[in-house]
């Protein structure tokens, strides 16, 4: 058990079952009443964000968790197959566990997915990741990077909007965290 005083962001705890994340909290100490602290709290299952507020001293129950990291193999019948690169096991991931994350997966890929025990709970993409352009309409001459935007297909089926230069076969870095493109590579 730990109380509001080991807060810390990334802290993951179990609240009635499921396990939510600490994204940020702030502890508040007010004129008149007794403190307490004040969090923003991620669910790691659905995503979901709340706000929470707990009393100062309040206990919660902290889940140990495992980092591993695994490389992406391929999709097969709704099954994402990882790889643990130390012992070459195989684990099968459901397309609930990778969710909205699926469209960063490309072959031989490194991710990180946090285990309860056996249990995994979590699948983490990297940052950023660099994926080529499969389609997007041809760029037009004397096209600037203050130009303007177009849509791109990239090799994964992921849409994002480019600058007007990008040409399809280029290889664009993407921020995972926003979906958006950062640079061409």
């Amino acid at each position: 058990m730990a109380d509001t005083s080991d807060f810390r962001n990334g802290m993951i705890m179990d609240m009635g079952g499921e396990y939510w994340t600490i994204v940020e909290f702030q502890h508040v100490k007010p004129g008149k009443g007794g403190a307490f602290v004040r969090t923003k709290i991620k669910n790691l299952i659905t995503g979901q964000v709340k706000d929470n507020t707990f009393r100062a001293g309040e206990k919660v129950k902290e889940v140990r968790v495992e980092r591993r990291t695994y490389q992406y193999l391929y999709e097969s019948g709704g099954l994402y197959y990882m790889m643990d690169k130390s012992s070459y096991e195989q684990i099968p991931l459901s397309e609930a566990m990778v969710d909205d994350k699926k469209v960063y997966f490309k072959e031989n890929i490194e991710i990180d997915i946090l285990f309860d025990g056996d249990t995994p709970l979590v699948v983490e993409v990297p940052n950023f990741v660099e994926l080529e352009v499969r389609e997007t309409e041809p760029g037009l001459r004397g096209d600037t990077a203050q130009g303007g935007n177009k849509p791109a297909t990239l090799e994964t089926g992921l849409l994002v909007y480019v600058p007007l230069f990008v040409n399809s076969g280029d290889v664009l870095k993407i921020d995972t965290r926003t979906g958006k493109y950062v640079t061409r590579v």
